[in-house]
Parts: C-alpha cells; structure tokens; sequence
C-alpha cells in the first residue's frame, strides 16, 4: 500500500496562507474537438518546439511534488492527442508524495487509452459532456462524434476507475434543457457530474452572446423539478461545491465562475503546454519555467527558487464577473490555459 508523508515544512504557502498543493499540468494546446466556449475558429496553435517535453513535464511535476504538492492534474487542450502521454503518467504516477492523479479529457480517444491510464496510476477521470443528442454534440464540439465520447465512457466505467466525473457547460438555449438528462445519465453510471458556468477568457468569449449565459442557480432550479440536491461539505480539491441525491452514489457537483466566485480557498496553480506557471486563472502574470528547466538542466535549485517567488506574488483572486462585463479582459483561451 501506498504511504504518504506527512506536509512537507517545504510547503509552499501563498501571500494569503493557502497552502498550494495542486497543480494542473496542461501537455498540449492542441485538440480534435472545437468547442464554441473553448476556442475561436481562428485559433491558431503554439509551434511544437516551443511545448515542454515530456520530461521536462516530469521534471517539473517531481519538483512541484517535493515542494509539497500532493495532487496533479493532466489537461490540455485534448491531453490524449499527446504522443506517449502515457510514460509521463507512469512516471508521475510513481512519485513518492503523490496523493492523487486525475486526467481531463474529451474522451474522443479514451476508449483506446483507458486501460493504458489506469496502469500507469491515474485514479480519476473528467470527461467533458454537455449533450446526449449526436447532433448537438456534433455542432457545439465542430465535428465531434457522440458515440465515441460514450464508448470512451463506457470502456473507462468498466475499468474501475476510482472516481469518473462529467464536465458540462452549460448555455442557455443551447443544452439548458438536457441538464436532467446529462444527471440521469450519470447516476445510472454511478459517476459525478459538474455543471459548469462558461469560463469568460479568451476571444470564444465573443461567441456567445450574453443571453447564453445559464447560472449554477438556474440548474439547481431545473434539476430541483426532478430529483431533490441536498447540500453536502464534500469537495474533491477543486472548485466544485458539491450537493448530493438520495439514494444515489451520484455527486452533483457546480462550478460557478461569475455568479459565485471560488477563489477564497484556491488551492492551485497551472502549468501550460509552454511551461508558464499560472497562479491565477484569471490573470495574465506567468513565470516561465520552460526558461528556466532548459537554463538548469542539472539543478533544481533554481527552478525551485523560480516557482517559490511566483507564489510569493499569487493574488488573492479574480471577480469573474468582471472579467465576463469585459472589465479585465484576458486574451487567453482555456484551451491555451489547461483545464
């Protein structure tokens, strides 16, 4: 059995006395999906030479791991597009002072690489899902095939994984009135599933009008015609506030950028396909450590000192809700951002 050590004195502590413990390491901007809350039809991609490797990637989670970080998170852009993205799983698996390893995923490809992800120690899944009608999920993903998505589900459920959760954004208009079926789906599965108000960053932003936007509150309010949400103190790290159903091993969780800001408690920092850690999501501040880790090859020490004084700068938070009125615009999309 897996032990684990007790927090580090190492530990890195922000400005604000958050102890910063989770990390999201997001391996390529690319995707096959373009969904229309993601990314805009111009996106252009970041030149592969400019990506870290995949060992800089393991350099990078094994230091963040001796600086107390217990938790990892791999994204992307479609992190399963990555070539042997299952070597850098294993080897982050591995880490002494790992608690936990989660992928995020369209699930496009997981039915192919479900199995080589549990072997390697991942013990958690997102899997984005905002529609159950192959039409729809065709439209809002630009050309994404349903069927593939559910069989990646499918072939994942059976596997065993620790936790599986779906991620849906949900937009008025759009997939509001699935919202009880995207539930029902996931509670004949026994999986999570969080609904999620639009990220307002980047320029998909600019895709949908205002009226789109659908609050946490008002799927609350759908779902409530249903089945009754009881309020819970769970959390699985992130920023989820989670409500329960009887009789159900469901967990319904709601991640509410605009209306309900979560960053009090944030407990994490990004790392994107580049190598620039984000302590913020909803700022522009970076720290390269792609400079950095190709500067010092052989000694960490700098590294570490790097990552240390980005902490040192990690605001207290973002009001979303300004960002949506366009108040601090943030050019980044989340596809460039990491999940």
């Amino acid at each position: 059995m897996k032990t684990f050590p007790a927090v580090s004195t190492a530990s890195l502590i922000d400005p604000f006395g958050r102890r910063i413990h989770y990390l999201r390491v997001s391996v390529t901007d690319r995707c096959d999906f373009r969904c229309r809350y993601c990314m805009s039809e111009g996106t252009r991609f970041l030149p592969r030479a400019q990506l870290l490797t995949l060992e800089e990637n393991a350099r990078l989670a094994r230091i963040f791991c001796e600086l107390g970080v217990d938790r990892i998170r791999v994204t992307g852009g479609e992190p399963l597009t990555r070539r042997n993205l299952p070597w850098l799983l294993e080897r982050i698996g591995q880490l002494p002072a790992l608690r936990e390893l989660t992928l995020t995923t369209n699930g496009s490809r997981l039915a192919s690489f479900a199995a080589e992800l549990h072997r390697a120690g991942v013990a958690r899944l997102n899997i984005s899902l905002d529609t159950l009608d192959p039409q729809g999920f065709n439209q809002l993903t630009g050309g994404g095939k349903l069927a593939d998505t559910l069989a990646g589900i499918e072939a994942a459920h059976a596997l065993g994984f620790r936790r599986i959760k779906l991620n849906c954004v949900m937009l008025k208009g759009v997939n509001q009135d699935q919202a009880f079926d995207l539930l029902r789906f996931a509670m004949e599965r026994d999986l999570d599933i969080s609904f999620i108000e639009q990220m307002p960053l980047g320029a998909a932003e600019n895709l949908e009008p205002p009226v789109n936007f659908c609050s946490s509150e008002q799927i609350r309010a759908d779902l409530a015609r249903h089945v009754e949400l009881l309020p819970t103190t769970e959390r699985s790290g992130g920023p989820s506030r989670y409500w329960r159903i009887a009789g159900s091993e469901t967990r319904v969780g709601f991640i509410s950028p605009r209306s309900r800001n979560f960053c009090g408690d944030c407990n994490r920092v990004r790392i994107t396909a580049d190598g620039r850690l984000l302590t913020c999501l909803g700022r522009e501040q970076a720290t390269d450590l792609r400079l950095l880790v190709r500067a010092h090859p052989g000694d960490d020490a700098p590294v570490k000192a790097g990552i240390r004084e980005a902490i040192a700068t990690k605001p207290r938070g973002t009001d979303f809700a300004q960002l949506a009125d366009g108040c601090q615009p943030i050019s980044r999309a989340m596809n460039a951002t990491g999940g």
